[in-house]
C-alpha cells in the first residue's frame, strides 16, 4: 500500500477502481487549522490513456497496480504510433504518443533496456532506462567568452526532444539524457 506522502512520478496505483500511473505530483500543506497535506497529482489511466488531475488528501492508502514487465525493443515510428517488439514472444505491438507520455521524447533507433508494462494482460506502456544516449541534431552556436556562471542553450535531439545543454555541446555530439526529468547528464562515450 502506498501512502499519499510516498507518491512520486512513475508510481502505479489503483485509483477510483482503475490502474493509474502518477505523471506529476506536488505537495502543499494548508496552514489553516492544522490542515492535512494535499498532493496535487496528474494521473494517467493505464488502460484508456486518459489524463486526470486531482487533489488527494494525505492519510489515504492506495494499493499498487499488479504490473508485469517484459523485455522489448523499439522498432520505428510511423508518424502516429510507435512500434515495438516483445522480447519474449517476438510479437510486434504499437503504442500511441498519448500512451507513452514523456517516454516518446527519448525513443531512438537501437535503444536497449526498454521494458513493456503489462497490466491485466495488455501492454499499456513502456518503461525506459533511467538514462539514454542521443545525438544532438540541432543546437544554438557555441557561446564564446562565457562568464563564470554556467550557461545553457537549447538543443534538439534525434528523438525530437528539446532540452537545455551546456554551452560547449555542439551539433552531432552524442549526449546522455536522464529520462525521468529530461536533463543533460554528460557527454556519451
Amino acid at each position: 500500500m502506498f501512502e499519499v506522502s510516498e507518491f512520486k512520478k512513475g508510481i502505479c496505483i489503483r485509483y477510483k477502481d482503475a490502474p493509474m500511473q502518477i505523471v506529476d505530483v506536488t505537495f502543499s500543506t494548508p496552514t489553516a487549522r492544522g490542515g492535512a497535506t494535499i498532493a496535487k497529482t496528474k494521473l494517467r489511466n493505464l488502460i484508456t490513456g486518459q489524463l486526470i488531475s486531482d487533489s488527494i488528501r494525505s492519510g489515504n492508502k492506495y494499493e499498487p497496480v499488479d504490473l508485469e514487465y517484459r523485455d522489448a525493443s523499439y522498432l520505428y515510428n510511423d508518424g502516429s504510433d510507435f512500434h515495438f517488439m516483445d522480447g519474449q514472444s517476438y510479437e510486434q505491438f504499437q503504442l500511441s504518443r498519448q500512451a507513452l507520455g514523456d517516454a516518446a521524447d527519448y525513443l531512438a533507433d537501437g535503444l536497449e533496456g526498454i521494458r513493456a508494462m503489462v497490466v491485466e494482460g495488455k501492454i499499456v506502456s513502456v518503461a525506459l532506462p533511467n538514462a539514454v544516449d542521443l545525438i544532438v541534431t540541432e543546437c544554438d552556436p557555441t557561446i564564446k567568452g562565457a562568464s563564470a556562471q554556467a550557461q545553457t542553450k537549447r538543443a534538439l535531439l534525434e528523438s525530437g526532444a528539446e532540452i537545455q545543454v551546456p554551452s560547449y555541446i555542439e551539433q552531432g555530439e552524442k549526449i546522455r539524457v536522464d529520462t525521468r526529468d529530461g536533463r543533460f547528464l554528460e557527454r556519451a562515450k
